[in-house]
């Protein structure tokens, strides 16, 4: 894999041309800025900028005002190759606060190992309904220590309104979710989207994680898409690197909260 050349793709594809990830949010270019607006519970936020040191800090204040205007928490998504060098020290200074940095890793869907198992004792099952949601959400706020209000209703709305676009799927000892994972599926893109992959404590370092990202990958190639990509975290990053992966660069949230 040309790092350079795929990293180039993804900036075009999926920052520059981002499709909005669910129904009812938009996602506009406003000048150097690519950006997502929709409700509360939906993904708000900056996907990409082509800033510089005249500009950033008007572009800034700008996403502030939008944002802000309808009281809502966002997040700038800064990528270690964005411009200026210091957009995160400025992003700081604008009184956003930086959550943990993760890294983009991708790989062809081709080279993937599809034929995983998940470990004895644990069926995959899709989720296609309400009751599914809330074992995703389960998992999630066990897994994560995380509220999932957000997770639910972006679940629930997208497999009420756009069902080709996400895949989820829980890991069940007998009753009992204790993985879950989900794939964003942005209609005509190269690169589907893998998240979540959240495992309950008890259960991680079984082979879970692994058996998700097959069920997804199958899925991916039967549909058509070139690559996956992930926002790994610190956990999750040399697991991936095993499967296949490759890593492009780093991405660091920043939050802005009204």
């Amino acid at each position: 894999m040309d790092r350079d050349v795929v990293r180039e793709l993804y900036d075009r594809e999926m920052r520059q041309g981002a499709r909005a990830d669910g129904p009812g949010v938009r996602v506009e270019r406003v000048g150097a800025v690519v950006r997502q607006t929709g409700g509360r519970d939906d993904w708000n936020g900056v996907l990409w900028s082509d800033l510089d040191d005249a500009t950033a800090d008007a572009a800034i204040a700008a996403q502030i005002r939008h944002f802000g205007g309808a009281d809502r928490a966002f997040e700038w998504k800064l990528y270690a190759h964005d411009r200026p060098g210091d957009l995160g020290e400025r992003l700081r200074a604008a009184g956003f606060a930086p959550e943990p940095e993760e890294t983009l890793m991708v790989a062809h869907v081709a080279d993937l190992d599809t034929a995983v198992e998940p470990p004895r004792g644990i069926r995959l099952l899709p989720v296609t309904d309400a009751a599914g949601v809330e074992r995703v959400v389960d998992v999630h706020e066990r897994a994560f220590g995380d509220d999932g209000t957000a997770l639910r209703h972006r679940l629930l709305t997208q497999l009420a309104e756009g069902p080709d676009t996400v895949v989820a799927v829980v890991a069940m000892d007998g009753d009992r979710p204790v993985s879950a994972a989900r794939m964003e599926l942005p209609p005509g893109a190269p690169f589907a989207g893998l998240w979540g992959g959240g495992t309950v404590p008890e259960w991680r370092g079984r082979g879970i994680y692994r058996a998700l990202v097959a069920f997804r990958a199958r899925i991916a190639a039967g549909r058509g898409y070139r690559y996956l990509q992930v926002d790994a975290s610190s956990l999750s990053r040399p697991i991936l690197r095993r499967l296949g992966f490759v890593p492009l660069t780093t991405t660091t949230p920043y939050v802005y909260r009204a």
